[in-house]
């Protein structure tokens, strides 16, 4: 069984794909990390990474072993991502990454923001999971606070605005809501309700398809 999870950032998509690799058994990948990964050695390597050859021979050189994931989850890590998953080279580098990882028979989760659409078109259940932007600011402005990182509420709004918009308006891969992708809205949820409401879409449609 494949698990597509799509949607913004901070609108709990990666705490929902976790539980549910957990929950089934399967093994993960969060291919947002890949691209905050890739951003931030163009970043270490003093480079931008809206530089074409800068990004494609850092997602060349991507060791999926070696990802620091407590860097990689900084704000200017997260505007790094933005800006190198725009370049198509870059995208079609991961592309394949990901594409071997969701080819294993014994099936997984995959997170993102082009999983159900274009990763994994076929998967057997597709979830579109968001957020409303000011919850979705709160999370990530608790989460980089508590690694001790200062930024204000409206400058961090700001960005995840400005990632929404690079994200949804790129010409390769762009974030959208698959057809049959099923939404869910986390904003007022829990982390237990929502991991909940996510096996339930699970369930009923594994049980519809057998």
């Amino acid at each position: 069984m494949i698990i597509a999870v799509d949607g913004p950032t901070a609108s709990g998509k990666g705490t929902v794909a976790r539980n549910l690799a957990e929950h089934y058994g399967l093994k993960r990948l969060d291919t947002g990390s890949l691209y905050r990964a890739v951003g931030l050695a163009v970043l270490d390597a003093g480079g931008d990474p809206a530089d074409v050859r800068a990004a494609v021979a850092a997602a060349e050189a991507l060791d999926l072993d070696a990802i620091d994931e407590n860097r990689i989850r900084s704000s200017a890590a997260g505007l790094a991502a933005s800006k190198v998953a725009v370049i198509p080279e870059v995208r079609e580098v991961l592309r394949r990454a990901q594409k071997a990882f969701a080819a294993d028979p014994r099936g997984a989760v995959l997170d993102g923001r082009d999983i159900g659409t274009v990763i994994c078109p076929d998967a057997e259940v597709k979830l579109f999971v968001t957020a409303s932007l000011e919850e979705r600011t709160r999370r990530r402005l608790a989460e980089l606070r508590a690694r001790g990182e200062q930024i204000s509420f409206e400058e961090l709004q700001a960005q995840i605005a400005e990632r929404d918009e690079r994200d949804t308006t790129r010409k390769d891969s762009p974030l959208y809501q698959a057809a049959d992708a099923h939404l869910l809205d986390t904003t007022t949820l829990s982390i237990e309700a929502a991991a909940a409401a996510a096996y339930a879409i699970v369930d009923r449609v594994m049980a519809a398809r057998s």
